[in-house]
């Protein structure tokens, strides 16, 4: 028990790095961005690749003594996460092979962890 004990200043960061790094690819992965996609105009994937690369951007900072950054990025995940859920994969269901919202969810609730907890998670 003392090992894992010794382990939970640090366990944060995979949570944190996975999180912040799959919504970097993911931001990144939107450009070049010159045609409407997901059933949404340009102007709002700008939007959404820039939240996302901001999200993961404050993830990381946030580790390193800005708690509100944290707070911040893992709100950012939130919203995104809510929304690709609505609007894309509730209606897929739950299986992720389906296209269904597995993976979102998995995603949000890591965000809302970090969102709820800053730093002391």
């Amino acid at each position: 028990m003392n090992f894992l004990s010794s382990l939970s200043p640090h366990v944060h960061w995979g949570l944190r790095l996975s999180l912040a790094a799959t919504f970097l690819y993911h931001g990144w992965g939107k450009f070049p961005i010159v045609e409407p996609m997901m059933g949404m105009p340009v102007a709002a994937i700008w939007i959404l690749a820039l939240g996302e690369i901001a999200a993961g951007a404050m993830l990381i900072a946030g580790a390193f003594g800005k708690e509100m950054l944290t707070r911040l990025g893992a709100l950012i995940v939130i919203v995104v996460m809510i929304g690709a859920i609505v609007m894309v994969h509730a209606k897929n269901g739950f299986n992720v092979m389906n296209g269904g919202m597995e993976f979102q969810i998995l995603m949000l609730m890591a965000a809302l962890y970090l969102a709820a907890k800053g730093n002391n998670a």
